[in-house]
Formats: structure tokens, C-alpha cells, sequence
């Protein structure tokens, strides 16, 4: 444990359970409902309503060889193709011949997914795909339809749910095993401000990061709230520097700032083409796969016209299919296009790469055990190794659910012993950034570690983030401290820089390009060198461990305290605290 935490108020009040749950997505509902069932006492916290997680935004929808003459070989081999050599194996074997029972299983829960004619699963194709495996639901709005059955099925279970509440730090016993979380409550309620759910089991599920960047496709809870908790925590992330940039963003003009609108994959899997501004289409000839090649490669296909043609979007051109079928098929990103003046039946559309999925993570081993005793991490706000360098399109659902029910049966297996939480001897609580720093920071991390890197970006960008984490120390150690007062937006964005600090440093780190880690100044993939994970680790004097995997394998997840003993690699040191 390194004892640093957020500054916060103390707990004012508690809750006593077995297993909290931190997010209200597929992963951490599914885990929850699992847990609940086998009998264990089970609290979900969400940072928003139980209904308005990630999972809701997916248009995509959930990949799985569920169709005639597909396997899990197949499904196995594009995932492995999409990763560009940093998968773990063993992992995307779990996820591909799990897979399918899971769905089955959501099914099963209440999910309802489009069908075909005689009654069977209607299976979409994506990028990176080379079958038709993509379950969708009301065309183009699957995530909310699986987040609605297990929002319901939660319900009916009668589970202890709290909303609208941040997580801040974890708790731990006097033998530095998980022992609960503690988080603030937005607005008045049963629970109100600051308090403490005291559980043996805690499960991160808490999303992505995209809120790092000035134009993402991720709702704005997602500010990596998990990562950062378990960074504190003394807890190993990996592969935090390979961020996939969706390549189809609806594209709102220069100076647009927050989620944006997300034409999905589906639409380019039923034959939109990516066109110039003359209408010439591009991806042909760049693979095989032309506009469905994964993402990594579509997304620096247009950055590269951009920059050629000195625009700021390319087209996406689905005309040809008709107002019916974008009616029926697409109704969500329809509305979306005309909800902001543009009709992609009569014209194409505006699109470019925005910020979409973190693919690593708090590292986790296959039943998402982190490597704090006693903590686990599933969905986005995990590195599992299925997605290695780059996530292959619509796997991010099925890995909620196929490691949430892994995490759930190793809880009930152990059946964690309750113990009474207690908070380090000497505690280091971070100085608080204010709000406005947030826009800066999503400044900072699009103009030097968005979809194109290179060592002078990368430098740039980590350097004018120690100059905001060291004037919040400055700040806070002057004779009359001014640093932000504890509040939800000065939590979230302090969470925001020390996310954004990994990122880079990680991306300064690896000096090639792989997947969706572009490198201009390293355009060529390195395997000798680079075909390894990065791990980060933060000590309790805030200095940021990166250290590399001697294979492309994940290998074991050791205890905190031991991974301290044996990690070797590049210190970052960061400012003492004055």
C-alpha cells in the first residue's frame, strides 16, 4: 500500500456488506447479480444513475462465435491479428470459448437481441472481423439494451444500490488486505457527503478514461476514476498508453469539446465508405479488409488524409442505403446526425478519430484478481491481455461478461473473511487540483499524446503535467494554502492528471508504434524490443515504476508487496511533497 489518498473529509456514515461493486455496466452489474445470487451480501455503487454507465453509449454489440461455421478459433484468430502481438493468449482463449455461454446467459437475464427471419441471433459484421458474429440489439443501441435487462434484473433482486456517488480511495485491514472503499454522495438521500462501504471484496468496474482527451466518445463520468484508485492503492496498471481512437466521430466543428456522437463500426460492416471531400474512397488497397480493417489502421488512414488534404474530418458516404434501412438499422446515429444539421441519407458524413477505449488497465490476472489482495477490476477499467495493442471491435462487452462471472465465482469460492477497515498510520492525502485545470489537462493530452505521438510531443506534454502536479504541492504547501477545496470536480481531475501522467509516461517509454500507440518519430513495430507490456507502479513517495514483462504473456499477478520487491525498470520521479 503507499498510504497516499485523496483529501477528504472523513466518513460520516457506513455501510457493512461482503461485496461492493464500484460502476453499474455490464461488468459490474453482471458481477453484482452473480455475487447477489450465490447468496452474498452485495452493494453497487454507480457515479451516476444505476441506468447511465458506459455500457448504455455502445452502438456496437457483442461479438461471439454464435453462428454457423464460426468457431472460437476464428473469433481467437482475429482478436490475436487485431492486438498486433501484445495479447495474452490464455486470456482471448478464455473470452472466445466462454463467450458464447454468456451471451447465452444475458439472454437468459432479459437481454433481447435482434433476430433473423427463422428465429435465430441476426449476426453483424465489424472491423477486424472475418465472419459475421456481432449480436446487435435495436439495431444500433445494444449497450442500452443490455444495460436496461440488468438494470431490471438488479431491481427485481432487491440489490443495495447507491447512486450518484464518486469512489475515492480504498480501505484496507491492518494486514493491508481490501477492507471496502470510501465515496462521496451527490445529494441528499438515504447516504449524503463522504462515507465508508466496508467489504472484504471490492470490484472496480468504473469504465474508461476518456474524459482525458478534449473529444471522446466516453459519457463525462468517464475520468478514470478506477485507475487512479488503484494507482493510490499501490495496485500495477499495464498498457495504459494504447488508447483506441474511434476512426468515425461524428466531427462538430474545431472547438468541439466533450462526448461526441459515435457512428458506429455496424454502419461501415453493412458498406459505408470513407471518402476525401471529392468523394474518392481511400482504404482500398491499404488492407484487406479495406474499410473494415481494425481500427488502429482505419483511424491513422484518415489522420493521414487529414493531414494530406490539411482538413480536420473525412466522410463517412452511406447514401446508397437507403432512408429504410437507416430507419430501421441505424435509428440512434440517424437521429444523432440530424439532431446536428446533417441527413446521411441525402449527404455524407462528417467524421473524425475521437478518444473511444482505454485497452489497458488496472492489470488483472484471469479471474480479475489485481494485485491488491482482495480487489478486483473488470470491464474497461481492466487490462486483462485479451486486447493487447488495440481492441478488436465489439469484444469490450463480452469481456464484461465472461470475466465478470470468473470474478464472481472466485469471490464465492473464497468467500472472503470480513475485517475491520482501517486507514494507513501515516497518511499522505494529494493536493486537489482546481476544476478549471480539467480543460487544460484534455488540452495537453490530445496536442501531445492523441492519435499521433512522437518523442518531442510526448516530452512536451509530460512536462506541462508535473508543472500542474507540482504547483498543486506549491499550493498547498504555502503559508496561506490555496489548493482546491474537496469536491467531485477537484477529485475527478486530480484522478485525470494522475491517469494522464501514466499515459505518457508509458507512451514516452515505448519508442515504436504498435496498434493504436502511434509513434511518427518510431513508425516501425519493434517485436525484439517492444513486443512486451509496460507495468506502472506508484511508490509511496509518488514516484511512477514502469517496468517491462519479459514476454508478450501477462504471467502471474503477485501481491503488491512483492511485485515492490521484484520490479525493476525506469523510475519517474515526481515532486516531494514540500
Amino acid at each position: 500500500m503507499t498510504g497516499i489518498r485523496l483529501t477528504a473529509p472523513a466518513p460520516g456514515w457506513s455501510i457493512d456488506a461482503d461485496v461492493v461493486v464500484v460502476g453499474s455496466g455490464v461488468a459490474g452489474l453482471t458481477t453484482a447479480l452473480r455475487c447477489a445470487a450465490a447468496g452474498l451480501s452485495t452493494v453497487v455503487v454507480t457515479k451516476a444513475r444505476l441506468d447511465d454507465g458506459s455500457t448504455r453509449w455502445a452502438q456496437g454489440g457483442v461479438a461471439a462465435a454464435l453462428g454457423e461455421g464460426d468457431t472460437p478459433e476464428q473469433h481467437l484468430d482475429d482478436t490475436l491479428a487485431a492486438g498486433a502481438g501484445l495479447c495474452d493468449e490464455a486470456a482471448v482463449r478464455t473470452l472466445v470459448t466462454e463467450g458464447p455461454d454468456a451471451v447465452r446467459r444475458l439472454i437468459g437475464t432479459g437481454a433481447h437481441f435482434d433476430t433473423a427471419d427463422d428465429g435465430t441471433i441476426a449476426l453483424g459484421r465489424e472491423g477486424g472481423h472475418h465472419r459475421r458474429r456481432i449480436a446487435h440489439a435495436g439495431g444500433d443501441a445494444t449497450g442500452a439494451e443490455i444495460s436496461r435487462a440488468l438494470v431490471e434484473a438488479v431491481r427485481e433482486a432487491a440489490l443495495h444500490t447507491v447512486e450518484n456517488a464518486l469512489v475515492l480511495d480504498l480501505l484496507t485491514d491492518a494486514e493491508g488486505r481490501t477492507a471496502g472503499v470510501t465515496l462521496h454522495v451527490m445529494g441528499e438521500g438515504q447516504h449524503d457527503g463522504v462515507g465508508a462501504v466496508h467489504a472484504p471484496a471490492v470490484i472496480l468496474a468504473t469504465g474508461g478514461m476518456g474524459q482525458v482527451f478534449s473529444a471522446t466518445t466516453n459519457p463525462p463520468v468517464a475520468t478514470g476514476d478506477g485507475v487512479a484508485l488503484a494507482l493510490r492503492a499501490g495496485a500495477e496498471v499495464s498498457d495504459l498508453e494504447f488508447v483506441q481512437f474511434h476512426p468515425t466521430v461524428l466531427f462538430l466543428g474545431a472547438g468541439a469539446e466533450g462526448q461526441q456522437p459515435l457512428v458506429s463500426e455496424a454502419v461501415r460492416g453493412e458498406g459505408a465508405h470513407l471518402v476525401d471531400a471529392h468523394g474518392t474512397r481511400f482504404m482500398l488497397g491499404q488492407h484487406e479488409l479495406a474499410e473494415l480493417a481494425p481500427r488502429d489502421i482505419v483511424a491513422k488512414a484518415i489522420t493521414r488524409q487529414m493531414q494530406l488534404h490539411g482538413t480536420e474530418h473525412m466522410y463517412l458516404d452511406a447514401r446508397h442505403f437507403g432512408a429504410k434501412m437507416w430507419e430501421q438499422h441505424f435509428p440512434t446515429i440517424l437521429a444523432a446526425c440530424r439532431t446536428h444539421g446533417i441527413d446521411p441519407v441525402t449527404e455524407p458524413i462528417p467524421v473524425a478519430p475521437a478518444a473511444h477505449h482505454a485497452s489497458g488497465g488496472i492489470r488483472t490476472d484471469l479471474r480479475g484478481r489485481t494485485t491488491v489482495p482482495g480487489l478486483y477490476a473488470c470491464g474497461e477499467v481492466a487490462c486483462t491481455g485479451v486486447h493487447g495493442a488495440n481492441r478488436l471491435a465489439s469484444n469490450s462487452l463480452l469481456e464484461g461478461l465472461v470475466f465478470a462471472e470468473r470474478i464472481a465465482a472466485d469471490i464465492v469460492a473464497d468467500r472472503p473473511r470480513s475485517a475491520a477497515a482501517t486507514v494507513a498510520d501515516h497518511p499522505a492525502p494529494s493536493p486537489l487540483l482546481p476544476p478549471e485545470a480539467r480543460s487544460t489537462i484534455q488540452r495537453i493530452m490530445t496536442r501531445g499524446a492523441g492519435v499521433v505521438r512522437s518523442a518531442d510531443s510526448l516530452a512536451r506534454a509530460a512536462e506541462e503535467l508535473e508543472d500542474l502536479h507540482r504547483s498543486a504541492f506549491l499550493k498547498a504547501g504555502a503559508a496561506e494554502p490555496k489548493d482546491a477545496v474537496p469536491g467531485v470536480e477537484a477529485w475527478e481531475v486530480t484522478n485525470l492528471l494522475l491517469v494522464s501522467r501514466v499515459l505518457v509516461a508509458a507512451a514516452r517509454q515505448r519508442e515504436e508504434t504498435r496498434g493504436c500507440h502511434w509513434r511518427e518519430d518510431r513508425p516501425e513495430r519493434d517485436d525484439e524490443n517492444w513486443r512486451r507490456h509496460l507495468v506502472v507502479r506508484l511508490t509511496p513517495d509518488r514516484q511512477l515504476v514502469l517496468r517491462r514483462t519479459d514476454t508478450e504473456a501477462f504471467g502471474p499477478v503477485q501481491p503488491s508487496g512483492a511485485a515492490d520487491c521484484a520490479a525493476t525498470g525506469t523510475t519517474h520521479p515526481t515532486p516531494e511533497e514540500p
